[in-house]
């Protein structure tokens, strides 16, 4: 027998159902899942510091458990000093286990680890995705704090298949996404 995530059992035992109660869907295919979570981090910095880009590489590949790849500019853009085709950031696309594997120690315990936390905020996009940003990488316990020589954050988007973003609200709530007591 293979490896199943705990909250991917959750999701088919207990979130399912009840978001099929819920919203009054008339099969549980039409219910919303979560899709994919995407972590990303914007390096400006990384124009004057090539390194900054590989240490921002093994550190996110550290915290997803997946070769996090190097996001490239665009365009040239002189005020900024950018060139086409430089290394500006990173990012990790995280599907089926090991997105639901991210997903448990984000919330039972990175987000925990936050100062004064008291919730997470942020905004819905309107078609049931939600997007978390993140001032601190050292949250995660697979960072070691001493050898991090700059602290940066990062945004962590979770695309459902949510059609409205109630939906996705309901199912990011039950998944156990700490939100603000007046969020939403």
């Amino acid at each position: 027998m293979s490896y199943v995530p705990a909250l991917k059992t959750l999701y088919k035992e207990e979130i399912l159902p009840s978001l099929v109660k819920e919203f009054g869907f008339s099969t549980p295919m039409r219910a919303p899942k979560l899709q994919k979570i995407v972590i990303n981090q914007g390096l400006g910095d990384a124009t004057q510091d090539k390194k900054i880009i590989e240490i921002a590489l093994k550190e996110m590949s550290m915290i997803s458990g997946q070769k996090a790849v190097a996001t490239l500019a665009k365009k040239d853009i002189a005020g900024f000093k950018l060139r086409a085709n430089t290394a500006i950031g990173v990012k990790v696309t995280l599907r089926r286990e090991k997105m639901y594997e991210f997903l448990e120690r984000l919330v039972r315990v990175a987000l925990p680890r936050i100062r004064d936390f008291n919730g997470i905020g942020g905004k819905f996009d309107g078609r049931g995705n939600y997007t978390l940003g993140i001032q601190e990488q050292i949250i995660f316990p697979e960072i070691n704090i001493d050898s991090v020589s700059k602290i940066q954050g990062m945004n962590i988007t979770f695309v459902t298949t949510g059609q409205t973003d109630e939906e996705a609200y309901a199912l990011l709530k039950a998944f156990g996404l700490p939100f603000k007591k007046n969020f939403k």
